[in-house]
């Protein structure tokens, strides 16, 4: 869930060589990045659909129920990002990989539209695995639609304001140089945003699909999927909004750690 713009290591942080164009070539294949990308978001599905089986299945308690299924992702998250966000940036969502190719566009580093048209698929296609293979472990139905209804304004309101705040964090730590911080930092984010946000925080189109096909704590019913992908895509744009009004170019340097 991280942007490559414009660094992924402490090494990086101190490089002064020239960055690459945008849309330039990543030395890493890019089937290789489209694999990390879909192997990625289906654990990181299978991590939360899997948490929310088991937390039910141990207590009857709500909150205790949030607690686990949050604390998991929290752990799970931020594995994921340190191990694959070399190969492929991490994404694993199609809100961060649009935010970083729209930014590319307007002249900044970042995907193109092969690598757009790569991993939007592969993340889309890993969640549902990710919760297929959730539900195989727990021997729930490998596919029962969720019946949680999740349509209310005010949980399109929390998906809106969670989607902002992970996209300005995520190129807020790109324009500073700070992305060496993102597996700790956007997990502590994702974390934090389960239990300050109506709707639990998906901010991620391809999570949010993937959860459709599993009717366990963490489902979403498929009917509710549309208005909440689109309150994320409203949220991405938000939080573009704000990078460019915060985190201005020219003007932010990398700071004291």
């Amino acid at each position: 869930m991280t942007a490559t713009e414009p660094a992924v290591s402490d090494a990086a942080a101190t490089d002064t060589s020239p960055r690459p164009a945008p849309g330039a070539t990543s030395p890493v294949p890019l089937a290789a990045r489209g694999a990390a990308e879909l192997v990625g978001t289906a654990a990181l599905v299978a991590v939360v659909v899997g948490s929310g089986i088991q937390a039910t299945r141990l207590t009857d308690d709500v909150a205790l129920q949030l607690l686990a299924n949050s604390t998991a992702t929290v752990f799970g998250l931020g594995v994921l990002i340190a191990l694959f966000g070399p190969v492929s940036g991490a994404h694993f969502n199609p809100a961060v990989t649009l935010a970083e190719w729209w930014t590319a566009r307007r002249g900044g580093t970042g995907v193109g539209v092969r690598e757009l048209a790569v991993y939007v698929p592969a993340q889309t296609v890993g969640a549902i695995a990710g919760a297929v293979l959730a539900d195989a472990m727990f021997g729930e139905p490998l596919v029962k639609w969720s019946t949680h209804d999740r349509s209310a304004g005010n949980l399109l309101l929390g998906e809106v304001v969670a989607t902002a705040g992970l996209i300005l964090l995520i190129f807020g730590l790109a324009r500073t140089d700070r992305l060496r911080f993102a597996p700790v930092a956007v997990a502590s984010y994702i974390g934090a945003a389960y239990w300050f946000t109506s709707s639990t925080s998906f901010a991620n189109p391809a999570v949010t699909i993937g959860r459709a096909f599993t009717d366990t704590f963490a489902g979403i019913t498929p009917g509710s999927v549309p208005a909440f992908i689109g309150a994320q895509l409203v949220g991405a744009a938000v939080g573009l909004a704000l990078v460019a009004i915060v985190f201005v170019r020219g003007t932010t340097g990398a700071g004291t750690d």
